[in-house]
C-alpha cells in the first residue's frame, strides 16, 4: 500500500500545464484537458529514464486502442519536464496518440500530493509514479505505487487500468510479427490479428531486420513469424490454428 493520499472523488488541481504542438509551446489549463471528457493520466519520474521508457510508456502505447474502444477520450503521460523534452520523448517512443504533457514547475504534481525529491538520482523534484482515471474533471480512481525502496512499478501500469475498466473481459494479448513487404502470407496474418482485435507490431525485412535475424529468433527462414506474449506461434497457418483454438 502507498502512504500517499488518494484523491479519488476530488477534482483535478486547477493549474497550468504545457504541451509542444507543431514546434510551439501551448499552455493548457486543467479544464482544457479534463472537463467534459474521460481521461487516463499516468505520471512518472522522468523522460528517458529506465522503467519509464522500457515498461510504463510502452504499456500504455500498446493498450491505446483498447482504451479508446472503452470510451477514453485521451491518454496522457505526465512528467516534471519541459515540453520540448516531452515531445522528443514521445517521438523516441513512437507514442503517437498518447499525449505527452509537461508539468514544468511541478505545480500539478505538488497539488496532487505526488512530488518526490529525486536529488539522489540528480533529477530534483519529480513525480511519484501513479495513474488515474478522470471523468469530467473529477478523479474516479487512482493507482498509486507503494512507498518502498527503489522505483516500484506494480499498479500504475496500463493492464491494471484496463482491468479496472473491463474487469470481466479477458485480454486478447498482443503480438509481434516479422514480415516482408508484399508477402501475401504476411498480409493474411495481419488481417487475422486485426480481425481478432489483437494489437501487434511488425518489423519488415530490410527495415533493421535480416533473414538471419528471423532465423535466429524463430528457427525458421520464412516469414511471417508471429510471437504472442513472448511465445512463438509460427506462420499464418499456425496463427489461424492458434486463434481458432481460442488460445489467444
Amino acid at each position: 500500500m502507498s502512504n500517499r493520499t488518494s484523491r479519488t472523488g476530488s477534482p483535478v488541481p486547477a493549474v497550468s500545464l504545457a504541451e509542444l504542438r507543431d514546434g510551439n509551446v501551448q499552455q493548457l489549463s486543467s479544464a482544457d484537458l479534463f472537463d467534459g471528457r474521460r481521461v487516463i493520466l499516468f505520471a512518472l519520474p522522468g523522460a528517458f529514464t529506465p522503467t519509464c521508457s522500457t515498461a510504463h510508456v510502452p504499456g500504455y502505447v500498446a493498450r491505446l486502442q483498447d482504451f479508446k474502444s472503452a470510451g477514453i477520450d485521451d491518454v496522457i503521460c505526465l512528467s516534471v519536464n519541459d515540453p520540448f523534452v516531452m515531445e522528443a520523448w514521445q517521438r523516441a517512443e513512437k507514442a503517437e496518440g498518447v499525449r505527452f504533457i509537461a508539468d514544468p514547475y511541478a505545480e500539478f504534481t505538488a497539488a496532487m500530493g505526488m512530488s518526490i525529491d529525486h536529488r539522489d538520482a540528480s533529477l530534483g523534484t519529480r513525480s511519484w509514479r501513479y495513474s488515474m482515471l478522470v471523468d469530467d474533471g473529477r478523479i474516479e480512481t487512482m493507482f498509486i505505487e507503494p512507498d518502498v525502496a527503489g522505483d516500484p512499478f506494480e499498479v500504475s501500469d496500463a493492464d491494471t487500468m484496463w482491468h479496472y475498466l473491463r474487469p470481466n473481459q479477458k485480454s486478447k494479448g498482443s503480438a509481434f510479427m516479422m514480415a516482408r513487404h508484399g508477402c501475401p502470407h504476411c498480409a493474411r496474418a495481419k488481417e487475422l490479428l486485426t480481425r481478432s482485435g489483437i494489437t501487434f507490431d511488425v518489423v519488415h525485412l530490410g527495415d533493421e531486420l535480416s533473414m538471419q535475424g528471423v532465423k535466429a529468433a524463430s528457427g525458421a527462414a520464412t516469414v511471417p513469424q508471429i510471437f504472442m506474449e513472448g511465445k512463438l506461434i509460427g506462420g499464418a497457418d499456425q496463427l489461424a490454428d492458434h486463434l481458432t483454438a481460442g488460445v489467444a
